[in-house]
């Protein structure tokens, strides 16, 4: 299929009649939306600018994947690995500013990130889990990375907060010759737990609380149940590994990164709140 062919194809799905009923119902979603917004102000939490500017820019960006999925079942099985590096590159950005102020954020958080995502996602695509195909790749993928990218930013998030409230006590336990690894420890560890909260409650919730889409989905598509939940169960399984390995990775460079040659705290002008 040619390009010209695709993105006729692309525009003629834009007007079906079904897009015009979906932006009704965006609508409806952004006017529940704008009352979370509305509230934050009230509250004055201070969060309605980044409510906003997270919602319309994960409407905007949905809507593009939307459009480029047509394009993305028509390219070679090569371009899987860039299209999923750039979704790494978007999740370092976005997860970095968590730990704003944290010395070589960018990099630990895109460290972390391809090691946890990349692991898991080939490993699993190895074992099978994972199709060797552009259209499931990516969307299997872009789970496992977007779930590392949210578990990265509530570890860098805890763990400044854990430098910046406990400064006092890490830097008499470095000035009486503690290690700075075992000074740290306690406060990596928070970290990391912190981080893995929404996961682990997500796995104790699975099939009670909630019933994840893909495995609704595959029932509804007419896949085996049993099936359908085991392979749930292996993508949440995928994001919880990936998540755990980022978290622990990025936190363990974070410990060594916040710690200068003379073994000292880093100053706490970097680490202040932006």
């Amino acid at each position: 299929m040619s390009v010209w062919s695709t993105i006729e194809e692309l525009w003629i799905r834009v007007q079906e009649p079904v897009v015009l009923e979906g932006l009704w119902q965006v609508g409806a979603a952004t006017l529940l939306a704008a009352i979370v917004v509305g509230l934050s102000r009230w509250r004055r939490l201070a969060l309605e600018a980044e409510l906003a500017t997270a919602f319309v820019r994960g409407f905007v960006q949905i809507v593009a994947m939307g459009l480029l999925v047509g394009v993305l079942l028509t390219v070679p099985l090569v371009w899987s690995t860039l299209i999923l590096l750039g979704m790494v590159g978007g999740a370092t950005w976005i997860s970095k500013q968590r730990g704003e102020g944290l010395p070589q954020v960018a990099w630990i958080s895109f460290l972390a990130i391809v090691v946890g995502a990349g692991s898991t996602i080939v490993l699993m695509t190895a074992a099978g889990a994972i199709e060797a195909t552009v259209r499931s790749l990516v969307p299997v993928g872009s789970m496992v990375i977007a779930n590392a990218m949210k578990i990265n930013s509530l570890a860098l998030d805890r763990f400044k907060q854990e430098i910046t409230d406990h400064r006092d006590v890490i830097e008499v336990g470095l000035s009486l010759g503690g290690p700075p690894g075992r000074v740290l420890a306690s406060h990596v560890h928070d970290s990391v737990r912190a981080s893995l909260i929404p996961i682990v409650d997500s796995l104790k919730s699975l099939g009670w609380v909630w019933i994840p889409g893909i495995m609704a989905g595959m029932i509804l598509g007419g896949e085996n149940p049993i099936y359908a939940a085991l392979y749930q169960f292996v993508i949440m399984a995928m994001i919880f590994a990936a998540g755990g390995l980022t978290s622990m990775i990025g936190t363990v460079l974070m410990g060594r990164a916040v710690i200068t040659d003379a073994e000292q705290l880093v100053d706490a002008a970097s680490l202040r709140d932006e």
